[in-house]
């Protein structure tokens, strides 16, 4: 593959200038001194034509680059139900979120503890959890959502009004569960 080399223009004084050819990251060090990093800006001094330091002056031979720090987190996508626009469909509220993600990790724990045989009935989970016979069946189901659904829970990417009461008792078919929220998967 080759690559197009990059030339690099530089002022000799005010009315000549000259490119410089440059065929690898050498040649880019031997012209650079230092590079500044601002909140605005990159500042690339250059060095002066017979040491390896920066000019003295500093407006002498510097190129200013305009620049933003590219954003640390990378944005979240919401998903769609069908025939919605993006602009349309807002997250689910933090508290909401948060209560979904931990009944969804009660169910898994709850399932775990009667297949690993901690638990014997339901009856006993009900005894130890102080809730129903329907409370815990209905939370053990979120057990059996789809990773895809539990990973958009996770990351706040399901659209208002998908919590723990739309979610309980899905069906059993994972691509089915996107279909029965009205939902495109991912």
């Amino acid at each position: 593959m080759h690559k197009p080399n990059a030339i690099l223009w530089r002022e000799l004084d005010e009315s000549t200038t000259s490119a410089v050819r440059l065929e690898d990251c050498g040649d880019l060090t031997r012209l650079v001194a230092e590079i500044v990093v601002h909140k605005d800006e990159l500042v690339v001094r250059l060095k002066s034509d017979n040491t390896d330091e920066a000019s003295d002056c500093p407006d002498d031979r510097s190129l200013s680059i305009p620049w933003q720090k590219p954003p640390s987190k990378r944005s979240r996508q919401i998903l769609l139900p069908h025939n919605a626009s993006r602009s349309d469909v807002r997250p689910e509220q933090f508290e909401r979120r948060a209560r979904l993600v931990s009944a969804i990790a009660r169910g898994r724990r709850w399932l775990d503890d009667v297949v690993s045989g901690r638990i014997t009935t339901i009856a006993e989970l009900c005894t130890r959890e102080k809730c129903s016979v329907r409370q815990v069946n209905m939370t053990i189901s979120l057990a059996f959502l789809a990773p895809n659904l539990v990973k958009a829970a996770i990351e706040g990417r399901l659209p208002r009004g998908i919590g723990v009461e739309r979610l309980r008792d899905p069906p059993t078919e994972w691509s089915r569960q996107f279909e029965a929220l009205g939902l495109n998967p991912e």
